[in-house]
């Protein structure tokens, strides 16, 4: 009997173990190690942020899932791993701490035979002075990262809409947090669905909202931005967000780092290399994304952190790590199979993975501050890499170390992305985005790094329409409900 351990619970490491469970049957151990007791929708926090859905329905609870599919559950966080064995020992183990009620603290070693990093990041809000503690509950600052945090934003925002309602006027400020920030698209919607929420509150006109970013250009969203196919013609996702964020009344500062934020003021360095500072009254900054912390041990005890994971704190895969400047940077960099190039029993995918580079190109204030955003990895990318890296674990278990590895590289990857601007039945709108592929090629598609028949998108109500429903798809899939493996990721 193999066994199969998965670190994370989230939409990478859950696919990668309902799919290993599916395919391994009782012959062999798929055991789940996660800190949370729920999985969450993460793409519908936003709506829970501004009151639209409630944490229960973005949230369930992991136990009966796991006990229906035959997954062993350790509801923990994961502190190392010793991917020789020890002194005493060849057998790999990981060392959890248990997160569970009454438990809490109680050390544990689980052997393995594969194992799969999917941990997510580590939410670093310490980065940046003032953004938020270790659970991301600012003093000054909201967020909605996780669905507390986004019930928490919710109030907040509620106490501001209340004080617009008695008449007095209001700041929103709303982006990245860090100069190294991902994940611009879910402070892009949240900003959107805020202005939406405004105005049926009839308090729109008694508001100043504002965007700030660590992209060098609107619309860049981590991927160096891009052009898409639009009623025929191919549009910069440039116009396309300047258009919208014009059409909202909403301003904008870019390319801009924040360094400290203290009440009802954030403080910022911009790629020019001079120092702003914005006011608020109401602030919901991302957090840059840094690895978990996760250490690597040798057989004889020696720290071999550095061998495993990349500085950042993600794990190393078969990616090009010495690319070198940007000018030498190639789709073909990208990793494809997600294993460890050190120790070939061990995986990474979704945010876990170490990515060689970022995917937008590169740039510095003449301070030396990097403010360039960081690729993101997140949604459907995630789920595709969860799935590919547990076939080829699969059948390296059911027949042999030499089976051929599955791929699936973000550059040669697509992705659909529906960013939601607003809730509403008939009155909602999203824009309903594909791309492809995720990491540009420009050799192969040269001018916009993607082909344009298969990156292209619209804003609407339709594209609203397929969010909700792709929201209750999703939750329906990751509950393994009858059909849960047709849904694609």
């Amino acid at each position: 009997m193999a066994r199969l351990v998965v670190l994370g619970g989230g939409v990478s490491g859950h696919t990668a173990a309902t799919f290993a469970a599916k395919w391994l049957g009782s012959a062999h151990e798929v055991v789940v190690v996660t800190p949370n007791a729920k999985w969450n929708w993460i793409p519908s926090n936003i709506w829970v942020g501004v009151g639209e859905m409630s944490k229960e329905e973005v949230t369930f609870d992991l136990a009966p899932v796991y006990a229906k599919a035959g997954i062993i559950y350790h509801q923990a966080k994961a502190l190392g791993i010793h991917p020789e064995g020890n002194e005493t020992s060849d057998k790999p183990y990981v060392v959890v701490e248990s997160t569970e009620a009454g438990k809490v603290g109680k050390i544990e070693n689980i052997e393995y035979d594969y194992l799969i990093n999917a941990t997510g990041p580590k939410l670093n809000f310490a980065a940046t002075p003032g953004l938020g503690d270790a659970n991301g509950l600012g003093e000054f600052t909201v967020s909605v990262c996780t669905a507390d945090h986004a019930v928490h934003a919710s109030h907040e925002l509620q106490k501001c809409i209340e004080k617009m309602r008695k008449g007095e006027r209001q700041k929103f400020l709303v982006g990245t947090g860090h100069g190294m920030c991902t994940c611009q698209g879910a402070a892009f919607e949240y900003i959107f669905n805020i202005e939406h929420e405004l105005n049926k509150a009839g308090v729109r006109n008694m508001a100043d909202l504002k965007w700030i970013s660590n992209e060098s250009f609107l619309g860049d969203f981590g991927v160096g931005g891009l052009h898409m196919n639009t009623m025929g013609f191919a549009v910069s996702s440039k116009i396309f967000a300047e258009s919208l964020y014009t059409e909202r009344n909403i301003d904008w500062v870019i390319g801009a780092h924040v360094n400290k934020v203290e009440a009802g003021k954030a403080h910022y360095e911009l790629l020019d290399g001079t120092m702003g500072e914005e006011s608020f009254d109401f602030a919901m900054l991302i957090p840059p994304f840094a690895g978990v912390g996760l250490k690597a041990i040798s057989k004889t005890g020696e720290d071999i952190t550095t061998t495993v994971f990349a500085p950042n704190g993600f794990m190393k895969v078969d990616a090009n790590y010495n690319a070198g400047s940007y000018e030498n940077w190639k789709a073909s960099d990208w990793p494809k199979t997600y294993q460890n190039p050190t120790y070939k029993n061990m995986f990474a995918c979704g945010i876990a993975f170490a990515p060689p580079h970022p995917i937008s190109k590169p740039m510095s204030s003449p301070n030396g501050t990097p403010i360039t955003p960081t690729p993101p990895r997140t949604g459907m990318p995630s789920g595709i890499m969860g799935k590919v890296v547990a076939q080829s674990v699969c059948d390296r278990i059911l027949h042999g170390a030499d089976a051929p590895l599955h791929e699936a590289s973000m550059a040669h990857m697509g992705a659909a992305c529906v960013a939601s601007a607003g809730k509403g039945l008939f009155t909602g709108t999203a824009a309903a985005m594909t791309i492809y592929p995720v990491v540009p090629d420009f050799e192969k598609y040269p001018g916009t790094g993607r082909d344009l028949d298969y990156t292209f998108g619209e804003i609407g109500l339709a594209g609203h329409w397929i969010k909700h429903i792709l929201h209750h798809l999703f939750i329906w899939k990751a509950k393994l409900k009858p059909g849960w493996t047709l849904i694609p990721e």
